[in-house]
């Protein structure tokens, strides 16, 4: 910073000499001056820090709650320590960030699915384990967000991972427990709507609405093998009843030939018998005779005795 140097100003822009008491009364006026600039720089100091820091507490105290979500605030201090009753909809919300927090909670519809490691194993009535990888979509309840908040103090990631889960499995292993292996695979659907029925009597209290739900029930490998082999054991019998009635059908049909056959057989002698009956009885000597005739070519034999030609017809 400048300062009063009393070897430059001890002349003036005349060329005089200045008196003491002159330069005395400059320098003092000279340090007012700087003192007012110093107070001026850091009155800006603090009204740009001040600034700042009023920026900065509008920009946490202020939330924009998006379209599809409740923000729920929350007390962190004082004696109403906790969930507030307000439930701040979409748009701006204003809080003090110090003593308040805002959470969101979306209230559209969520896709989960517990596959992989998630997935469950349930036991039948007689023993049988089932593995079970549940998909199913669901939504919060927009007016009990704040009582979900408060009972579990977790986003609704953490409670699809922790209370969801633990729900839908007791709901696959009391419905499962109601039914034999055979039972539960020839009844998968109502297996499916007694599930779906203790889910919603276990969620909708806590203002989880089910809107899809699909089991994904596998049945274990054991059984597997064992419907396989009842297929092919039903199957191999469907084959050889097949095979009997082909060859019952195939006998019934030779049978059916050759009484067919006989049957034209016998129809055909005794049509040949008829008509041998019918020629004897209309054979006589003179058309033995004619028959002769015409069968003859004209020619005597050459050695031998001359046959006779014509017999003597009575």
């Amino acid at each position: 910073m400048a300062s009063f140097s009393r070897y430059d100003n001890q002349y003036d822009r005349y060329g005089n000499r200045r008196t003491k008491e002159e330069l005395d009364r400059m320098e003092s006026e000279f340090n007012q001056q700087q003192q007012q600039k110093r107070k001026q720089i850091m009155r800006n100091i603090l009204i740009g820090v001040g600034l700042f820091f009023t920026l900065t507490f509008l920009f946490f105290s202020c939330e924009r709650i998006d379209a599809g979500h409740v923000g729920v605030k929350v007390n962190q201090y004082g004696d109403n320590k906790g969930v507030d009753d307000v439930v701040a909809v979409t748009g701006m919300v204003f809080f003090n960030p110090f003593t308040t927090a805002i959470y969101e909670f979306p209230t559209f519809i969520q896709h989960k699915e517990y596959k992989g490691e998630n997935s469950f194993v349930v036991n039948s009535k007689d023993g049988s384990e089932f593995s079970v990888s549940p998909i199913m979509n669901y939504s919060v309840q927009r007016e009990k967000v704040p009582t979900i908040f408060s009972k579990y103090r977790r986003p609704l990631e953490d409670i699809e991972e922790g209370f969801l889960k633990t729900a839908v499995y007791d709901a696959f292993r009391l419905a499962t427990n109601k039914y034999t292996a055979d039972e539960l695979i020839s009844n998968r659907a109502v297996f499916e709507i007694e599930v779906r029925r203790l889910l919603d009597g276990q969620l909708l209290k806590e203002g989880f609405v089910i809107n899809q739900f699909t089991s994904n029930l596998i049945y274990p490998e054991t059984f597997k093998k064992s419907i396989e082999a009842k297929n092919n054991a039903v199957q191999a019998a469907l084959r050889a009843e097949n095979e009997v009635k082909t060859a019952e059908a195939q006998a019934k049909i030779k049978v059916a030939t050759a009484e067919g056959n006989a049957q034209a057989m016998l129809t055909s002698a005794k049509a040949e018998a008829e008509s041998n009956r019918l020629k004897q009885a209309t054979l006589t000597p003179l058309l033995l005779q004619l028959e002769y005739i015409n069968k003859w070519d004209g020619k005597l034999p050459v050695y031998g005795t001359v046959p006779q030609m014509f017999k003597n017809i009575q």
